[in-house]
């Protein structure tokens, strides 16, 4: 089962159980991907985003919510941290197994092996199969810096 189709699965099966927090996370998760389908149609792709699209848009309103409860609580507004960190939870249920440091590492090495990279100007090359491999199982945000930091040396 592709993941759209498990979002509206579990989009339903909210509404049948009355789980409200659940249904209106789901919601905003679908919204996103309606939006970026919209977007996609626009310049032509008629079948929307693909699975690796929605991987991205499912990572990014997960760290969004993470940004947002810190920031709550660094206000003070528990309540709010609370609910956005609620909405993590039933994001990362559509995301795949992050993977630990340790992990990343041996994926940065593999694939810094695999291009064949050997200069800063080959950061590009390696991204972009780690994109293609790990994409919603790793921060790039993170990433980047410890590539640039192996390449440079």
């Amino acid at each position: 089962m592709d993941l759209r189709t498990r979002i509206t699965t579990d989009l339903k099966q909210a509404m049948k159980d009355k789980a409200v927090e659940r249904l209106s996370t789901l919601r905003l998760v679908n919204a996103a991907i309606k939006d970026k389908d919209i977007d996609a149609r626009a310049e032509g792709n008629d079948d929307g985003v693909g699975e690796d699209a929605v991987l991205a848009i499912l990572g990014k309103m997960a760290k969004q919510r993470l940004e947002s409860a810190r920031a709550y609580e660094e206000g003070g507004r528990l309540d709010l941290a609370e609910r956005e960190r609620a909405e993590i939870l039933v994001i990362e249920e559509f995301l795949p197994r992050q993977l630990d440091a340790d992990e990343t590492t041996a994926a940065v090495d593999a694939a810094v092996a695999e291009v064949g990279a050997s200069s800063i100007r080959d950061m590009g090359k390696v991204m972009a199969v780690l994109k293609g491999k790990y994409t919603g199982q790793m921060d790039f945000g993170r990433v980047g810096p410890m590539l640039k930091d192996r390449l440079s040396n």
